[in-house]
């Protein structure tokens, strides 16, 4: 028997369902260059990015798993695979991401108020709102739980000073989840989930230039900054939780991302044994000339494969749970690994192509491939550094105790 006779006939109507709509709204402009346009500036600047972010936004597929109550897709597991099976045919990607996608949605979904719910989630699925992250401090970096960024009860209001450190978008955030102290006398039990407006008065931003050139974390200054009694999120006193489950979130996505440089050409997405065959060379089979280099590449490959594939499972079965475990951790590990040894392919097999800092004897793919190798170092360091996660392993996954 076929695979189309066995196939679900309600499925295979949404997917004729999916396959018009994205033929109807997908702009053919942005095929493959889903790395050049989901960036906070490179997005404002362009129509089809605008029009296509809108036209999802307002389908809820953006997020297409999420409650359709608040805007979202509604759409089960098995659609979702659908959806994401038909953009991958005609080159589509989905423009509706971010930190409120990745990290603060879920969370909130979990632990929100049906009223900050309301209040909130719209905005994320349709792309209005950015999130930051308000997390670690000069003083409290792998010791999160030490951090000191004072929220006082007011009355009416909380008053929050304090800094926080490496607060990825913050410059182009409206909204910052944060923890913040609440009680000085306790150190996890103290701590608090509270959401801040980034236009309050009393914050200030300022980027920090890494050595890829770029600014994505900033330095995030509170003075007498007012937020309001409602956006506690959780208990008082009851943020730990909230935010060891918020990082799990943070892991599972980090972890999925892969990311490099120097595969997009022309709007055309090439697979790094393409970019090696153009730029090395290929023998009369095909295949990359230089023997060594061509085993590295498909160990490469066949890691990378091998870890989406993982990743695709661990999502499906989240659906039906309470959602990232502590495995999260593995696949931060993994997905860091992994994403730096690609960077490293593409800076060897461009040769000094792939040195480039600037100037008309690069191509725009050569100087992104270099600053995406520099700037992948930083993966194995935010969202728990690797020794955090390997800790976190060895106690969650493997039961070893500490030995005092």
């Amino acid at each position: 028997m076929s695979a189309a006779a066995n196939a679900d006939p309600q499925l295979e109507a949404f997917r004729l369902e999916a396959r018009k709509w994205l033929e109807e709204n997908f702009p053919k402009s942005l095929v493959g260059k889903a790395g050049m346009m989901m960036g906070e500036e490179a997005a404002s600047r362009n129509a089809d990015f605008d029009k296509w972010k809108k036209a999802m936004g307002d389908k809820g597929w953006g997020t297409p798993t999420w409650p359709k109550q608040y805007g979202a897709g509604g759409l089960s597991t098995a659609q979702a695979r659908v959806l994401q099976q038909e953009m991958g045919k005609i080159g589509a990607w989905n423009p509706i991401g971010g930190m409120g996608v990745m990290m603060f949605g879920p969370t909130l979904l979990e632990y929100g108020s049906e009223e900050q719910k309301k209040k909130h989630v719209p905005g994320i699925v349709k792309g209005e709102v950015w999130w930051c992250q308000g997390y670690s401090e000069p003083g409290a970096g792998s010791d999160l739980a030490s951090l000191r960024t004072q929220c006082i009860d007011k009355g009416d209001h909380y008053l929050v000073n304090g800094q926080k450190i490496w607060t990825s978008g913050a410059q182009y955030a409206d909204m910052c989840f944060a923890l913040v102290r609440t009680d000085n006398t306790k150190k996890h039990e103290g701590i608090s989930f509270l959401l801040i407006d980034m236009k309050s008065p009393g914050v200030e931003v300022r980027p920090i230039k890494l050595i890829s050139g770029n600014s994505p974390f900033c330095e995030t200054f509170f003075t007498d900054v007012k937020v309001p009694k409602e956006n506690l999120m959780g208990p008082l006193n009851g943020g730990w939780t909230i935010g060891k489950r918020l990082l799990q979130f943070e892991r599972q996505g980090l972890g999925g991302g892969i990311g490099g440089g120097g595969l997009n050409r022309g709007g055309e997405t090439r697979t790094i044994d393409q970019v090696a065959k153009a730029y090395a060379g290929a023998n009369d089979n095909g295949q990359v000339a230089d023997a060594d280099l061509r085993m590295r590449i498909t160990n490469h490959m066949m890691d990378a494969r091998a870890f989406m594939l993982t990743v695709q499972r661990a999502m499906s079965e989240a659906k039906g749970n309470a959602g990232p475990s502590a495995t999260t951790s593995i696949m931060k590990n993994a997905g860091s690994r992994i994403g730096q040894e690609r960077a490293e392919l593409l800076v060897e097999v461009m040769g000094h192509q792939g040195l480039g800092w600037e100037g008309e004897g690069f191509t725009r793919d050569e100087l992104d491939t270099v600053r995406g190798w520099l700037g992948g170092k930083a993966t194995t360091i935010y969202g728990g550094s690797q020794e955090i996660q390997n800790n976190i392993i060895a106690k969650r996954i493997l039961g070893l105790l500490d030995h005092q």
